[in-house]
């Protein structure tokens, strides 16, 4: 047996040991992530933490300044706010931004300057995620998570505001729009995850080994590469570094939604504007586009060349619409 053979067959050994690696702790992974008991998110140390808040704090940095920072009190716990507003926009019709998963606020860094023109925005750490919010109490399911959102809003002195979510947050906005349509001008659902289907397995096993406590860096880093859907994970980036450190240090507690039965998407009937991802979605493309159109009053776009990460990947599309869309729905 030559030298090049001895070798080829080693790493096709290895190559096998990684694949049943990745699955026993994808199994794992999906396991706590569907049947795992209700408990608070909490930062796994204090180390951890530190160097969370550090690369939180510099993905931050790339946002406009906000106007105010808030540390709301809710049932579930305190919620970190960051507010942007003007003279011009002081009274308008609130812009609230429910980020996806381990995302926190930085993730808008690429919108807010198509946003902050027309609108008040409000943006938050979700409650039992990574960020600065601090949760003291179980969120035992997805009304909760509506809950601490409008205990959020009603803080803050909101009545009605265009909710945004994203990914999982937008699996929140679409139960706080459920729970409190009267409080939801418009509704706006970017790759909301649960929502309209549930995830592709495939895509369900990158996101879950993605969260594993342990994970080697490199590993850690293609998960979430294919996550977002991006062939090149540049890990030096600033909300990249920020997601892979809440990813491998925070200990998540969040209640895995269900898609929306026939009846409640009946039910909501608020303008709303869906975007999904054309490729690597976790949402489910064309059939999630399908079970959308089910909503009474929605404009449902299957967005070409873009994956999970559709709110950065099609900013400027996003930046242009949405105003346009709030225009629209505060004229009618």
């Amino acid at each position: 047996m030559t030298q090049r053979t001895r070798s080829n067959r080693f790493i096709r050994r290895a190559g096998t040991a990684l694949v049943a690696i990745l699955a026993v702790v994808g199994l794992v992974a999906a396991y706590q992530f569907f049947f795992g008991a209700p408990g608070v998110g909490h930062f796994r140390s204090d180390s951890g933490r530190a160097g969370y808040v550090a690369a939180y704090e510099r993905a931050m940095s790339a946002l406009p300044p906000p106007s105010a920072v808030h540390d709301v009190p809710t049932r579930f716990g305190t919620v970190r706010v960051y507010e942007w507003t003007s003279p011009r926009t002081v009274d308008s019709v609130p812009v609230v931004l429910v980020p996806g998963r381990a995302s926190g606020v930085p993730m808008w860094g690429e919108n807010l300057p198509g946003f902050l023109p027309e609108h008040r925005v409000l943006a938050f750490d979700a409650l039992g995620d990574a960020g600065l919010s601090v949760q003291a109490a179980p969120l035992t399911s997805t009304d909760d998570q509506a809950l601490w959102i409008d205990d959020t809003l009603s803080g803050l002195g909101v009545e009605t505001a265009h909710v945004v979510g994203h990914s999982f947050g937008g699996a929140s906005a679409a139960s706080y729009a459920k729970q409190f349509p009267e409080k939801v001008r418009s509704l706006t659902l970017l790759e909301p995850v649960f929502t309209f289907g549930y995830p592709p397995a495939r895509m369900l096993f990158w996101a879950s080994v993605s969260t594993l406590p342990g994970l080697p860096t490199d590993w850690r880093d293609t998960a979430l590469a294919k996550v977002g859907g991006v062939d090149d994970y540049d890990s030096d980036d600033a909300m990249a570094t920020m997601i892979s450190e809440g990813s491998e240090h925070f200990s998540a507690a969040l209640p895995t939604p269900s898609p929306l039965s026939d009846d409640e998407l009946a039910a909501l009937v608020m303008p709303t504007y869906v975007a999904i991802a054309e490729r690597d979605s976790l949402v489910g493309s064309e059939k999630a586009a399908d079970r959308a159109r089910q909503l009474a009053d929605a404009e449902v776009l299957v967005f070409p060349d873009t994956t999970h990460s559709l709110p950065m990947q099609a900013k400027d599309r996003l930046n242009s619409e949405l105003p346009e869309f709030w225009r629209r729905v505060e004229q009618d």
